[in-house]
C-alpha cells in the first residue's frame, strides 16, 4: 500500500513526505518565521485565490492553519475576485488591502493577464501594475509575498505557459529588487506535474479541476510554497499537512466527497484492482443502491 501513496510527495514535489514533526505541538511559534503571532495577512488574488479561501481545503484556509500549526494565530483578509488581472488589483487595492491594515500581503496576479488573451494585460502593463501594487503596498507599512503565476493548464509547452514565463521571470526580479518575500508556485507546480503521480493523475489534472483551478492537491502544492516562503521548515509543513489530510470533503468524487487521507485509500485500491477511483466508487454506490432497493421492496 505504502508504493501506492505516492500523490502527497510526488505531486508536490516538495520532499516533505519522509521528513519527520517537529515542535509544532508546543504551541511555541519557531524561530525564522517571516509572520508573527496576532498578525493579519491579505491574499490579493483572483478566482484562484478567492477559491482558496471560499473551500475549507483552498490554500488561504491552509496556509492559516499551517502557521497555527506552528503556534501562530494570524487573521486571514481575503482579497481575492474571480476574473481578475493587474489592473483590477489595482484599482482596488485601497479598498480591500490597504483600508484593512494587514501586517502582510500576498498577491498572485498574472494567470488572467495571460489567459485572457485579448482582454488581458501585455507584459509591460502588467509590470508598471505590479511594481504600484508593490510600492503602494510597502508605503503603507505592509509587508508584501509575491506569488510565481500558476500553470495555465498542466502542460508548460503550451503557448499560454510560454508566454506567461516573461511575467514570471519579471516577478522573481520584482521581488529581489523590492526586497519581498517570494513563493515560487511556477516552478513548484511545474516539477508536481512531471513527477509519477497516482492512478487517478491523468494528463492535466494532477494539481486542477480544469487545467487552471486548483483541486485539492493544487492548493497543498500552493499552501506548502506559501509557508515555505514565510519560512517554515519541511518537517513543520510536514505537521500541518498531517492536519490537512483529514479535512473533510476536500475531494470531490462526483457522488461522494472525502478527505485526502480516504482518498489515497481508496486509491491504492483502485490500483490493485487496476481501476480508476471513479469506477470502484461507481461500482460501490450501484451495489449500495441495488440493496436498497431489494430491501424495500
Amino acid at each position: 500500500m505504502k508504493k501506492q501513496l505516492l500523490i502527497s510527495a510526488a505531486l508536490l514535489g516538495f520532499g516533505l513526505a519522509n521528513l519527520s514533526i517537529v515542535a509544532a505541538e508546543t504551541g511555541v511559534p519557531p524561530e525564522g518565521i517571516a509572520v508573527k503571532d496576532s498578525e493579519k495577512i491579505a491574499f490579493l488574488g483572483d478566482s484562484i485565490t478567492q477559491q482558496g479561501f471560499v473551500n475549507p481545503s483552498g490554500y488561504v484556509n491552509l496556509v492559516i492553519s499551517g502557521l497555527g500549526a506552528c503556534g501562530l494565530k494570524v487573521t486571514p483578509i481575503p482579497a481575492g475576485i474571480s476574473g481578475h488581472k493587474s489592473k483590477d488589483m489595482l484599482a482596488r487595492l485601497d479598498k480591500d488591502v490597504i483600508a484593512k491594515k494587514p501586517d502582510w500581503v500576498t498577491i498572485s496576479c498574472g494567470v488572467n493577464d495571460v489567459w485572457h488573451g485579448a482582454n488581458g494585460v501585455e507584459l509591460e502593463p502588467y509590470k508598471t501594475n505590479m511594481t504600484a501594487l508593490v510600492d503602494r503596498c510597502q508605503a503603507a507599512g505592509i509587508k508584501v509575498m509575491l506569488l510565481t503565476a500558476t500553470m495555465i493548464k498542466e502542460d508548460q509547452a503550451n503557448p499560454e505557459n510560454q508566454r506567461l514565463v516573461a511575467y514570471n521571470e519579471f516577478l522573481r526580479a520584482l521581488a529581489k529588487d523590492k526586497n519581498c518575500l517570494l513563493a515560487d508556485l511556477n516552478s513548484s507546480m511545474q516539477a508536481a506535474v512531471k513527477a509519477p503521480g497516482g492512478a487517478e493523475s491523468a494528463p492535466g489534472k494532477k494539481l486542477t479541476g480544469d487545467g487552471v483551478h486548483m483541486n485539492a492537491f493544487g492548493n497543498q502544492m500552493m499552501a506548502a510554497g506559501v509557508l515555505a516562503a514565510f519560512g517554515l521548515t519541511d518537517s513543520q509543513i510536514k505537521a500541518a499537512k498531517d492536519k490537512w489530510y483529514d479535512i473533510p470533503n476536500a475531494m470531490n468524487l462526483g457522488t461522494i466527497s472525502v478527505t485526502l487521507r480516504q482518498y489515497q485509500c481508496l486509491e491504492a485500491l483502485a490500483a490493485k484492482r487496476k481501476q480508476t477511483v471513479k469506477a470502484i466508487v461507481d461500482a460501490a454506490v450501484a451495489k449500495t443502491m441495488d440493496d436498497l432497493i431489494k430491501e424495500a421492496r
